[in-house]
């Protein structure tokens, strides 16, 4: 049976930037197939070919490139090569799922470049905070509570404006594997959530402040 509901959204082209395993990405490919999410992966593109995530670009028959930031002279070179590919692609929108390498944002993807950080901002975060060294952080400093982030990309590490973000409690006996697990399992719910809302038109950007129409559609 067909879904006229389904037919009728308006589906938001996507590119993914990827560096390493390529969780994040499956995450939102099989939300996109079970059709809980309204977007199109136009294109994936990896730092590096050794990125296992190109394994699920290929899987689902998904355009993937890889763009490596030694072969460009400049941090600006090489985001005007990935943007450039991006823009080729038809890609409204860029998606951040564990790409390490830092972006300079073209003036036509501001707001338009998202990604996911596992604290709560503007806890643990900044240069040199990322996968497990975020986690050993916050369970040197004895927080009780972490998470995720997702949030606009600027030009500076994990500043840009928070859209939505996921608290998971800490636990006495974790580990940084075992608090990296549970942020994860956050991560899984909170970025096709966020990626939603953006696709539904419900996200505006005011200064610093992110508003969400929370209204049914």
């Amino acid at each position: 049976m067909t879904d006229h509901r389904r037919e009728s959204r308006t589906i938001l082209p996507i590119a993914v930037l990827i560096s390493g395993t390529g969780r994040s990405l499956a995450n939102m490919i099989e939300k996109i197939q079970a059709g809980e999410l309204d977007c199109e992966i136009r294109l994936v593109i990896s730092s590096t070919p050794e990125a296992k995530g190109l394994g699920f670009a290929e899987k689902a028959a998904i355009p993937a490139a890889v763009l490596r930031r030694g072969d460009f002279p400049s941090r600006e070179e090489y985001s005007r090569a990935i943007f450039d590919r991006v823009r080729a692609a038809g890609a409204e929108l860029v998606v951040l799922a564990g790409f390490l390498k830092q972006l300079t944002i073209p003036d036509d993807f501001v707001h338009r470049v998202v990604n996911i950080h596992p604290a709560l901002i503007p806890a643990f975060c900044g240069k040199g905070f990322y996968g497990h060294h975020v986690h050993e952080a916050a369970l040197a400093y004895g927080v009780k509570l972490s998470g995720c982030t997702v949030h606009f990309v600027d030009n500076e590490y994990d500043h840009g404006p928070v859209i939505l973000q996921m608290a998971v409690p800490v636990l006495d006996d974790d580990t940084p594997d075992s608090l990296a697990d549970r942020v994860f399992a956050a991560e899984c719910e909170a970025y096709p959530q966020a990626l939603q809302l953006i696709a539904e038109r419900r996200v505006r950007v005011e200064g610093r402040r992110v508003r969400i129409d929370r209204t049914a559609r």
